[in-house]
């Protein structure tokens, strides 16, 4: 494909993308497509000849797009949103014009800087304390990971190593050092709530360490508490176990919850004190964190400077594509110590002169992408402005949700929210129904809805065994008319199952 071929081609699959995004609300949701279609379509061996490109586009529709679910539908209700917006893939255009390793600063200067720069910006959008920007007090700053759970992982082996160097660095002699950590590393546990994402868990198994659940309740709104906290490390030490680490979450994937932070800072001041020995405390705002760029929600940052750590993925609510998640650190030595490589081939003066970023050392991956492109280009064409109204909309659609489902108590029960956008609900059963048949009635009613394909969304299980049902209006297009009828569906299905009881 030379230049005009790829002109042509291009103007092509533009038109073809506006027309997707202009008519997605007639699509299914959800494919239906049964395991294994997509081999029953494509030959068995790569073509051995070129084809052109006409042919390729016309195999997206008719084989590609019957095998995809349809995120940026307005019906569109499951788990949390990956947003979208044009803007964001126009930067992911450039960042493939301009593709690159960018490993460190010299690879792409702006690569880097423009990293930096908007993470700055973003830290003080969301009003996170001074010690996360790059020029703050503490050696902070920040950087662009694919995932939430590639950000825990990254932060988890920083905590470990930070925490098992400080507890052996009176030990002189190396072998005998190293023999100290192991012992030390076999009694190692990373802690997250029971409803804390299970990125933590498996970021412990990746390091090699334990991983505990701090137990969580209803009435305490799902949320972990610092009771809990303070008794699940006590249990922990009487055991001879040594908690390293802790995921604390700004809004948890089953019901929005968010952690006690006041009471989870004042804890670990009294068990663990900062210094050697200390509880590395990452804050896990994936989803809900979008929310902080509302003045309004500013205020739950206030503990944020006695943590370590914190990330949320401005592909999930901030109309920035797949994938973009954002981790600042209060001290970035922690995680340059753990992750810091030195190959001859890398030396150059200005690594050498310890005036530039090399972001390779924030991360596990040793390559990365210009995802900070498609960051600027967003912020820039919404501004932070728009951006707020952006998630008050959704926030407001949620209430509207929300309000007529309190409008039918003969069919409904609201179990938590609306949080964030979320509002998490199951069917109210017959009278003197036992939490089993509640349970199974609910998931009957999500099964039909779901099988019927007009709307999609995602079910749970909480503390206590409640199986309940997820709305979350917070894809780019849904506008009040489409949750009235997402609810008009609900009642419906409803209805039918509670008839059929």
């Amino acid at each position: 494909m030379d230049s005009k071929q790829f002109r042509e081609a291009a103007v092509s699959s533009i038109d073809d993308i506006v027309k997707y995004y202009d008519t997605i609300e007639e699509r299914r949701v959800v494919s239906n497509v049964e395991p294994g279609y997509l081999r029953k379509l494509l030959p068995e061996e790569a073509p051995q000849n070129g084809e052109a490109w006409a042919d390729i586009q016309k195999d997206l529709e008719a084989k590609i797009l019957p095998g995809m679910t349809h995120w940026q539908s307005p019906n569109f209700l499951a788990w949390f949103p990956s947003s979208s917006s044009f803007p964001a893939m126009l930067g992911e255009m450039y960042s493939a014009a301009f593709t690159g390793a960018a490993f460190n600063w010299i690879c792409s200067p702006a690569v880097t800087e423009l990293e930096t720069i908007v993470l700055d910006w973003m830290a003080k959008a969301f009003g996170l304390p001074d010690c996360y920007l790059s020029t703050g007090p503490t050696n902070g700053g920040g950087v662009i990971h694919g995932t939430a759970s590639e950000a825990i992982a990254t932060v988890l082996v920083a905590a470990r190593d930070k925490y098992l160097r400080e507890a052996t660095a009176h030990i002189t002699d190396e072998e005998e050092r190293e023999d100290a950590i192991a012992i030390r590393r076999s009694k190692l546990v990373a802690l997250g709530s029971a409803a804390t994402h299970s990125a933590t868990k498996k970021a412990a198994q990746i390091a090699g360490v334990r991983f505990r659940a701090v137990p969580v309740h209803a009435e305490d709104s799902y949320r972990m508490t610092g009771a809990e906290l303070k008794r699940t490390i006590l249990e922990l030490r009487a055991r001879g176990l040594e908690p390293f680490y802790l995921t604390a979450t700004l809004g948890t994937t089953d019901t929005c919850a968010i952690d006690d932070m006041e009471g989870v800072a004042s804890v670990l001041e009294e068990l663990a004190p900062p210094g050697p020995g200390e509880v590395w405390v990452h804050v896990d705002a994936a989803y809900a964190g979008a929310a902080l760029i509302c003045p309004e929600f500013q205020y739950l940052t206030k503990p944020f400077d006695r943590f370590h750590s914190y990330n949320t993925n401005l592909h999930k609510w901030l109309l920035v594509n797949f994938d973009c998640s954002a981790v600042w650190v209060r001290d970035r030595q922690h995680l340059t110590d753990a992750l810091s490589v030195s190959l001859a081939i890398l030396k150059n003066q200005h690594t050498d002169s310890g005036l530039v970023t090399d972001y390779r050392d924030w991360q596990i991956p040793f390559g990365r992408r210009f995802r900070s492109l498609k960051v600027w280009f967003v912020v820039r064409s919404y501004g932070i402005e728009g951006l707020r109204k952006h998630v008050r909309k959704h926030m407001a659609l949620a209430e509207t949700f929300a309000g007529l489902v309190k409008e039918r108590p003969d069919l409904f029960e609201i179990v938590t929210g609306p949080r964030f956008a979320l509002t998490v609900f199951r069917l109210v059963g017959k009278e003197g129904a036992t939490l089993e048949q509640r349970n199974d009635i609910t998931k009957k009613m999500y099964d039909a809805v779901v099988e019927e394909g007009r709307i999609f969304l995602s079910s749970t299980v909480v503390s206590g065994g409640v199986f309940a049902i997820r709305h979350n209006p917070a894809t780019p297009f849904v506008e009040e008319h489409h949750v009235r009828k997402h609810f008009e569906i609900l009642a419906e299905a409803a209805e039918k199952a509670l008839a059929a009881a």
